[in-house]
């Protein structure tokens, strides 16, 4: 009893720190995955991290790490993907409160007029306004069939439904449980064959390719321009961001190696710390983020950094559209509660 007691009061005690994981700073139509937060939310989490917490880089995280030890309290501010409305929205608001912050960047989709594959997704069977009743679809082998019943038009009472309903909960609708099992079907497979898929689908739908400015990734001189102060930095996301486990060592590598050099080549600096897309990984990954001589990667599982965590398998927590009173609450049941 009494080796346990104290076990418990040295892993309450012992220095770790935190990584907060964003998306989007922004106020979208609908939000499945949860990964938006209001532009005023964010600077109420920039707040509450400014006055109560010390913020610091990623890569003083990563070489503290290295060197055996973590800064005690630490918080490191990530965000995924490179949306448009983290150089827009994000950037102003860190440089006002002057926090560091680490943007991991998938550079297939720089300066690129698309939207990422699970909002066009998202858009085409939540928001078209009339879709055929019958879906039939080759999916890598798997032979899809979807009957959508009266759901083929959608209503008022429908859309409205679906700008509230989040992934993480059972579907709202037959339109909802279509994209789920769309979702999961392309989610593994190679960038090539999504846009493939996706084309199939919008030709299925009758509707013309269409992409909204609020979902658009940053252009090349916004990327430039955002670690030009030196106060925000980048990260290896991968070129296409593909779910890594699903692929072979050799489209892994390719995929972290092409991204890391335009990274590099771009910005004219070191890169290197990686996040993995949708935290998906397996132990090619991890080899191959060795093998590259890189710092640090990170999942997307809620963990606390140690100074005996694995560093090609740290932790983050993703933060949502909480109010600060709400957000505070968070960050004290994760220092005080999370492993």
């Amino acid at each position: 009893m009494k080796s346990r007691i104290l076990y418990r009061l040295r892993n309450l005690f012992a220095h770790r720190a935190m990584v907060l994981m964003y998306h989007r700073v922004a106020t979208p139509a609908s939000d499945v995955w949860d990964i938006a937060v209001a532009p005023d939310r964010f600077e109420q989490h920039l707040q509450v991290l400014r006055k109560h917490y010390s913020v610091i880089p990623l890569q003083q995280l990563t070489a503290s790490l290295r060197n055996g030890s973590v800064p005690n309290q630490g918080v490191a501010i990530t965000f995924d993907d490179g949306y448009a409305d983290n150089y827009q929205i994000a950037k102003p608001l860190l440089e006002k409160y002057e926090l560091p912050a680490t943007f991991f960047i998938s550079s297939a989709h720089i300066n690129q007029v698309k939207e990422f594959w699970w909002d066009e997704l998202e858009r085409l069977l939540l928001f078209t306004e009339q879709l055929p009743q019958q879906l039939a679809l080759q999916v890598a082998g798997h032979q899809l069939e979807f009957n959508l019943e009266q759901e083929s038009v959608l209503n008022p009472e429908l859309q409205q439904r679906h700008s509230h309903w989040k992934a993480s909960t059972p579907p709202v609708s037959l339109r909802s449980s279509l994209y789920l099992k769309l979702y999961t079907l392309l989610k593994p497979l190679l960038y090539l064959q999504q846009q493939h898929l996706l084309q199939q689908l919008k030709e299925w739908a009758g509707v013309r390719p269409d992409v909204r400015t609020e979902y658009k990734c940053m252009t090349l001189d916004q990327l430039k321009d955002m670690t030009s102060s030196g106060l925000l930095s980048v990260g290896i996301h991968t070129s296409t961001h593909p779910a890594l486990a699903s692929h072979t060592a050799y489209v892994q590598q390719k995929e972290m190696e092409g991204n890391k050099q335009f990274l590099e080549q771009t910005l004219n600096t070191r890169v290197t710390i990686l996040a993995y897309p949708y935290g998906d990984h397996n132990e090619d990954s991890v080899a191959i983020a060795e093998s590259l001589s890189l710092e640090a990667a990170f999942t997307t599982e809620a963990k606390l950094i140690r100074k005996n965590s694995h560093r090609y398998r740290l932790g983050r927590f993703q933060v949502q559209n909480w109010a600060a009173k709400e957000f505070s609450k968070k960050l004290n049941y994760w220092f005080n509660i999370a492993k």
